[in-house]
């Protein structure tokens, strides 16, 4: 009864907080309201866990939408499956002056399924309502409950909600059983409130009058200004599926039991493995074989049906079928590799997200799946879900990074491999033969490696007329007329792409009396500075590190020679290098660049060093040569 008491005097809390709030935007306090396109008038989380396997959620939010810029903030959107339930919505549109404008219906509101465009399976759904308002600003209040009957996760809390939102009140409360285990990580800085309550206790954080942030270039997220809170259980229950989350090896034990019994193949498709490598020497030779029978038979489809969204589909089924999920098609080439008697391991990873904490195990520190065979001298990493990527490239997204390999044994944090930036590289060779009236004709040679591969990739997928708009487009010369392109993987089994580009310019020299101007580097120029931040808040790192080699051979115009050229240049950062090198070879000018990129993260207090390095780097570019007449 104490209990009962004093979870009702605690939603009564919320509900009273909320009904004294006055949605005047005059009185948001001024320091809220600058750099903001939002402000979080009032914020209340209750998560209330009621066992093994089941909770509550009472949630309520109140936000002001200053102007159009922070319409997207203006919506509820809530996400719900078939192990969870969203009921008791309520919300309310306020004007500028915090008068109520209109109480929505639940008719207002839209129950949708989120099946997604490469999704055939999925049971997540969502709670949407678009708030309305004709004028600038208004204010939106919504609350629901939400059961949960499996929990492999908690709710995490943050105050900032992204770029241009500041914060007046926001909490967040987590209440538990005395004998329930679980644990929680938080920023830096951040009080827990704890309280025991009869048999519970209740941890609470809370966070006010935090003024917003803009947003910043180059910035890895707002995680390092903001306060958080991430929670899980140890012990859960989901699906009919028991396991225990207290550290990664135990996570990893739960991963290679839901797979138990998954790996085996159909007759048929055993005889082919074995017919594939019959004439293979090595296992490399093996696994090669194998991964371009996947990628050339198999194609990926998101498969997100209760526990069946974390146990990977059997692999006869995908043999049957061909396609599956990440978790699908990587189970489906461990039992190939296992027929060729090699073993291998799935390997838990956050694609294009942070490094898994060592730490601390979770749910939600990743998203995604992929396969490492370790062999005696090396170890291949395999990214299954692609059917383009060369064997043991697995892009820049899922490089240098934690990862939880799944074992007999449990789980094991490895690192996938580091792309540096002479790995990630651009050579490019460009000859440049220059007209009287300023036009030329220009030669092309392009190979790129690695990140620089991944993101030139597209261009081979696109059909002909797209491809050419996009060359045009994308042209750092200006293209008159293009002749002819070409785009090649010359070996399957590498990370490398080449490019060739032909086409005459629009006129790329200048006239002043009788000499003609010419900015050397017509081909890998920085054509603008990154903005200054004043007192910048957030880190920041270019995506990945990267290094360009480019060479210009300009043919000079007939009756013309070079009456000057430009000094060579090198400029070294902690961010990196640059050099650029300049010569004249009989009528020929010769350009050589090269820049080199670290993607380390670097403190918001180095950023206007970045900035003046890429200032010199800026005008460096800009860099003129001055032809004349020959006598």
């Amino acid at each position: 009864m104490k209990y009962y008491l004093s979870l009702v005097f605690a939603l009564a809390a919320i509900n009273t907080t909320f009904a004294q709030v006055d949605y005047d935007v005059a009185k948001i306090p001024e320091n809220l309201k600058k750099d903001a396109v939002a402000v979080v008038r009032n914020e209340e989380s209750f998560f209330d866990i009621k066992g093994l396997g089941t909770a509550k959620m009472d949630y309520k939010v109140a936000i002001t939408i200053l102007n159009k810029a922070g319409e997207g903030f203006g919506e509820m959107a809530e996400f719900y499956d078939k192990f969870s339930s969203i009921y008791n919505i309520r919300a309310t549109l306020y004007d500028a002056a915090g008068k109520k404008v209109k109480d929505y219906k639940s008719s207002d509101i839209k129950d949708q399924s989120l099946i997604s465009d490469f999704s055939i399976f999925e049971e997540n759904r969502l709670k949407h309502l678009k708030f309305v308002s004709i004028t600038y600003p208004y204010t939106i209040e919504y609350s629901y409950s939400q059961d949960y009957n499996g929990l492999l996760y908690f709710p995490s809390w943050r105050d900032l909600k992204g770029f241009g939102v500041s914060v007046e009140k926001s909490a967040y409360t987590i209440q538990r059983a005395k004998n329930y285990k679980m644990r929680y990580i938080t920023s830096s800085n951040l009080q827990t409130d704890s309280i025991i309550n009869g048999e519970k206790v209740q941890y609470k954080w809370k966070s006010a009058n935090v003024a917003a942030v803009a947003e910043e270039p180059l910035s890895t997220g707002i995680d390092n200004i903001s306060a958080w809170v991430k929670a899980s259980p140890n012990q859960f229950e989901y699906d009919g599926s028991t396991g225990n989350f207290d550290n990664w090896k135990n996570f990893g034990s739960w991963l290679y039991t839901l797979n138990q019994g998954g790996n085996k193949l159909p007759e048929a498709t055993k005889l082919m493995v074995q017919n594939l490598i019959k004439d293979t020497k090595t296992p490399k030779e093996k696994i090669r074989i194998l991964y371009n029978h996947l990628q050339q038979n198999t194609r990926y489809v998101s498969v997100q049906l209760g526990i069946g969204g974390f146990r990977p589909i059997l692999a006869e089924k995908v043999a049957q079928v061909n396609y599956g999920d990440c978790k699908a098609l990587s189970n489906y080439m461990k039992a190939l590799l296992n027929e060729a008697g090699i073993s291998s391991n799935l390997i838990v990873i956050g694609n294009d997200m942070p490094s898994l904490n060592p730490n601390y195990s979770s749910m939600g520190q990743a998203n995604h799946m992929i396969l490492c065979v370790p062999l005696a001298k090396d170890t291949t990493f395999l990214e299954c879900t692609s059917q383009y990527k060369p064997m043991g490239f697995i892009g820049y997204s899922n490089s240098d990074r934690n990862v939880l390999m799944v074992t007999e044994d449990g789980g094991k944090i490895v690192h996938t491999p580091a792309y540096n930036a002479k790995e990630n590289y651009q050579i490019r060779k460009t000859k440049i033969t220059l007209a009287e009236d300023g036009t030329a004709s220009a030669e092309i040679k392009s190979t790129y490696g690695n990140a620089q591969f991944e993101e030139n990739f597209p261009m081979t997928l696109m059909e002909p007329v797209d491809l050419r708009k996009t060359i045009i487009g994308d042209s750092p010369i200006p293209v008159a007329e293009l002749i002819s392109y070409k785009y090649v993987q010359p070996d399957k089994t590498l990370p490398v792409l080449t490019e060739e580009i032909n086409f005459k310019t629009n006129p790329l020299l200048t006239k002043g009396g009788d000499k003609l101007f010419l900015v050397v580097n017509q081909v890998n120029r920085r054509e603008s500075v990154p903005l200054k931040v004043e007192n910048r808040k957030t880190y920041f790192a270019v995506p990945f590190s990267y290094n360009d080699d480019d060479e210009i051979n300009y043919i000079l115009p007939k009756g013309y020679n070079v009456e000057f050229i430009p000094k060579d240049i090198a400029i070294s950062s902690e961010f990196g290098s640059y050099s650029a090198k300049f010569s004249v070879k009989d009528n020929m000018i010769v350009y050589s660049r090269t820049q080199t990129m670290n993607n380390k993260k670097y403190p918001p207090e180095k950023y206007g060093e970045y900035v003046d390095f890429y200032k010199k780097i800026y005008q460096a570019d800009k860099q003129k040569a001055v032809l004349a007449k020959t006598l």
